[in-house]
């Protein structure tokens, strides 16, 4: 469920902001919906004082989840962080804490953001 709430925001975002042509959206998009993209975001949340206990609880359960199926374009460890990233949009969207889901795309986007103006 998370990966499918991340992917409407990013798509949403890019979308609405204009600057992205349909053609690019896809490329666009992976850049903030990737596995790697995923787990610098939720580190960062999880480092910080961004999330309550209950979201970090959601966040590192999901983390933890043993999965049936071994990633092939990335490490375990970002692949089980950003599962955890996915566990805390899909709480939180299925909660209907919409305004809450908001706030964390808005800081996601903005650590992405950042890390990729760095480079």
């Amino acid at each position: 469920m998370g990966d499918g709430v991340m992917e409407m925001y990013v798509r949403y975002r890019l979308i609405a902001s204009g600057q992205v042509k349909p053609n690019q959206l896809h490329r666009e998009a992976t850049k903030f919906v990737s596995a790697k993209a995923q787990a610098k975001v939720i580190i960062v949340l999880l480092e910080g004082e961004a999330l309550s206990e209950k979201e970090r609880s959601v966040a590192m359960r999901g983390r933890n989840a043993k999965s049936a199926t071994v990633p092939k374009n990335t490490d375990v460890s970002t692949y089980r962080y950003s599962t955890g990233f996915e566990a805390l949009c899909g709480y939180l969207y299925l909660k209907e804490e919409h305004g809450r889901l908001d706030e964390i795309m808005v800081q996601a986007f903005e650590i992405l953001t950042a890390d990729e103006e760095r480079r």
